[in-house]
């Protein structure tokens, strides 16, 4: 008999650019009757997540990560599951990622400097984030400055791709990223795809999957989401489920206050989660 319950495999901690701390988010997915959840926090891994499963509250916690990744010109991101958050070549991507992180804060806020006059130093953005640095911390000093009336206002304005403040950030090849989520130990997921600007999917999943891709996020607030999708949900699935790849989904939630308060959207079967756990102890 299959497994009782629900899990969402997309959720973040104020490790990265999330509002809430582990313990607050098992404590809202508890009241949302979930029990299993990932933590995959921007190219990090929280340090209150130091193994690959354990139960906090009666919650089972997989140790995650949401990697930024470039797919041969293509912008994307790539979800591990089930990951040693020990595994050494892990930890040197994620290390590298932390520095790029700040490298591109820097030049953006060179350039918010120059668009509002304001003296925003990298200083004030670490007051406002406890882990990585992300654009969701300058949304906030802006609006803190008074520069900007709401998340919404401070990328839309200023800090989303195309406007004046925007900087792109160094992202490793995916095929590092996915050999990094294979050497520790997990199982990898193409983050929300359908927003992904793919020309053919059928050949990107094709030579994705042969670098080491095993799941495709399926279920996701797509209707939540600014962009545009690129592909059908379903018709996506059709094409994973043709090349033997798994089925994962999560709300991408980032916590009360944040831009992405989302949880409670997704409510994946555990026959997913145990497929995913199949797959990675297979591959150990």
């Amino acid at each position: 008999m299959p497994r009782q319950g629900f899990a969402d495999l997309h959720l973040h901690t104020v490790a990265s650019d999330g509002t809430q701390t582990l313990n607050e988010l098992v404590g809202r997915c508890r009241a949302c009757r979930l029990t299993t959840i990932a933590v995959t926090d921007h190219d990090t891994i929280s340090p209150e997540v130091d193994r690959r499963s354990t139960t906090r509250f009666g919650v089972e916690v997989i140790a995650g990560v949401e990697l930024k990744a470039d797919f041969d010109g293509v912008s994307g991101e790539i979800l591990g599951y089930f990951v040693d958050p020990a595994c050494p070549r892990l930890r040197r991507l994620l290390e590298r990622m932390r520095r790029a992180r700040n490298a591109r804060m820097e030049r953006m806020l060179e350039r918010c400097r120059e668009v509002t006059g304001l003296e925003l130093r990298l200083e004030h953005v670490r007051r406002i984030a406890q882990g990585n640095l992300g654009r969701p911390h300058l949304a906030g000093l802006l609006i803190e400055a008074g520069a900007a009336a709401s998340f919404d206002d401070a990328f839309a304005r200023y800090i989303s791709r195309g406007r004046p403040c925007y900087a792109p950030i160094e992202k490793p090849d995916v095929r590092e990223a996915l050999l990094a989520v294979r050497e520790s130990g997990g199982v990898a997921s193409l983050a929300h795809p359908c927003l992904m600007k793919v020309d053919d999917w059928a050949r990107f999943l094709d030579w994705t999957a042969d670098a080491g891709l095993s799941a495709i996020e399926a279920f996701y607030p797509y209707e939540r989401s600014a962009g545009a999708l690129t592909i059908d949900p379903h018709r996506l699935v059709a094409l994973a489920r043709e090349r033997g790849l798994l089925l994962t989904g999560g709300s991408d939630d980032h916590g009360p206050g944040s831009s992405k308060e989302t949880l409670g959207r997704i409510r994946l079967p555990l026959s997913h989660v145990d497929a995913l756990r199949a797959r990675a102890e297979s591959t150990a």
